[in-house]
């Protein structure tokens, strides 16, 4: 067996100090190593061109190595001061907006043309759609207690109650949240200390992660822009629950936030897997509801702790505003017509466009369950017709159903990261529709679809990205198949 050729330039878990030259798509700062045999590429996830940082070498190949960040030994001087805390969430809050989505556009064409193959990507973009809310624009948070803290200090962990978000790449070290972060509500991160505070006077416990051991997990915490109210979940363990009194927790919240307070809940999570929701743990309700109501497009969705929803629903709003211009460009192929919305959540597209066509039969396909349960309610609630919802894979839904090959002309697609498997895809290129609306969180997954859309005769009609998410390297495209 040949020996793998090592490049001469890195070893791995070498740490190094690099200056960032560049950014390529999904937020990895390019750095260049130079010697008498030339130049050496290193990816730095969560970096800006013109910082100096601080590595640790996690791959490395013959062609490229990627680092782990450690630290960023001086800003860009594109960087402004904000006044908000640092939080991995936000790697780019210091950077203008105007250059996030400078960043963002120019990376994510680059790889339409790389990974897609399509040269003219440029000729075929639409626009670029801003989020309405540059801060504060989140609806949910997820906050994490830990036994093991940073010491921003000494930069060091230390042992001590925390409650808010892991270190970047250590999952057992807990970083105290003391102020608004500026991705979620500001009352409810301002007054985070206060609740850890509470807490901690208990006597119980935080989540010790390596002894997998201790009272207080997570607080998760719901936001309607509606209604302005908030719905909170407490994550313990079982063992020490009668030391812990619920209600004057609720209390507690309630002289914090008045009227905000929707509801609290209770989730019991004895796994020793790293997730809020444990599979075998119970949820209830201390006080309030347990249920929050939100608006989109005039359309109303209630939201439970579970439920799956647009993370920022004004920027959903203008998504979705995009996803059905496309596809009532051509109203003829709405109308009177079956149209699929595949990998459907809780069927928002669909809604919204049965509540904007006359007489389209739309079919909502999507293999969780409780999704489609949800979809289903809120079709009822908002008095919307001519829907039809299935819990089922997608792949095997379009096998079990062959009457729809040849009757559909408009497709919308919106799955999950890992994009469209390629069986699947296969398999609703057969149903041979006239036009796709694809929708995609993941640009990397969709370029790679792309192409074989392309071999099976569709092309790319229009192009556009939605920034859901500032401050982060996520970005959503949304793109017009044609026949």
């Amino acid at each position: 067996m040949p020996r793998r050729e090592r490049n001469k330039f890195v070893k791995k878990n070498q740490v190094l100090e690099l200056k960032i030259e560049n950014y390529a798509f999904g937020g990895k700062g390019i750095a260049r190593i130079h010697s008498e045999e030339g130049s050496f590429v290193v990816f730095v996830p969560n970096t800006l061109p013109g910082q100096l940082v601080k590595v640790q070498i996690s791959k490395s190949s013959k062609k490229y190595a990627e680092a782990k960040l450690i630290d960023v030994l001086e800003p860009s001087e594109d960087e402004v001061e904000v006044p908000f805390q640092d939080i991995p969430g936000a790697p780019y809050i210091q950077l203008p907006i105007d250059l996030q989505h400078q960043y963002k556009k120019e990376s994510t064409l680059s790889l339409f043309k790389r990974i897609g193959k399509v040269e003219n990507i440029e000729d075929l973009f639409d626009e670029f759609i801003t989020s309405p809310n540059v801060f504060h624009y989140r609806n949910k948070m997820e906050y994490g207690f830990s036994a093991i803290g940073y010491d921003r200090a000494n930069k060091t962990d230390a042992d001590f109650f925390t409650l808010g978000f892991k270190r970047r790449g250590v999952w057992w070290m807990g970083d105290n949240l003391n102020k608004d972060s500026g991705l979620f509500d500001a009352q409810v991160e301002d007054n985070l200390k206060v609740i850890r505070e509470y807490c901690e006077k208990t006597g119980l416990a935080p989540w010790h992660g390596p002894k997998k051991e201790g009272f207080f997990r997570y607080f998760v915490v719901r936001k309607s822009y509606k209604t302005n109210e908030l719905l909170f979940n407490l994550v313990t363990t079982s063992y020490d629950l009668p030391k812990f009194d619920m209600q004057a927790f609720s209390t507690f919240l309630k002289d914090i936030f008045g009227e905000r307070l929707a509801g609290l809940l209770h989730t019991i999570n004895d796994e020793i897997g790293d997730r809020t929701i444990a599979t075998s743990g119970s949820i209830e309700l201390v006080t309030g509801k347990d249920k929050i109501v939100e608006e989109l497009l005039g359309l109303n969705f209630e939201i439970s702790m579970k439920s799956f929803f647009q993370t920022n629903p004004k920027s959903a709003e203008k998504l979705y505003t995009k996803v059905i211009d496309y596809a009532l460009e051509n109203k003829e192929a709405i109308d009177n017509t079956v149209v699929m919305d595949l990998f459907c959540g809780t069927g928002t597209i669909g809604q919204i466009l049965a509540s904007r066509s006359e007489n389209a039969k739309i079919v909502g396909v999507d293999i969780v369950a409780s999704a489609i349960e949800d979809a289903k309610k809120n079709a009822k609630r908002n008095n919307i017709e001519g829907l039809q919802f299935y819990a089922a894979d997608v792949g095997k839904f379009l096998l079990e159903h062959p009457q729809y090959q040849n009757k559909i002309k408009t497709i919308i697609l919106d799955p999950a990261r890992a994009g469209i498997a390629p069986k699947t895809l296969r398999k609703i290129i057969r149903l041979n529709a006239d036009r796709m609306v694809y929708v995609s969180c993941n640009p990397a997954t969709q370029a790679r679809d792309t192409e074989q859309l392309m071999e099976a005769g569709y092309t790319i009609k229009k192009i556009s990205l939605v920034d859901q998410f500032p401050h982060t390297a996520h970005i959503e495209t949304v793109v017009l198949f044609e026949k």
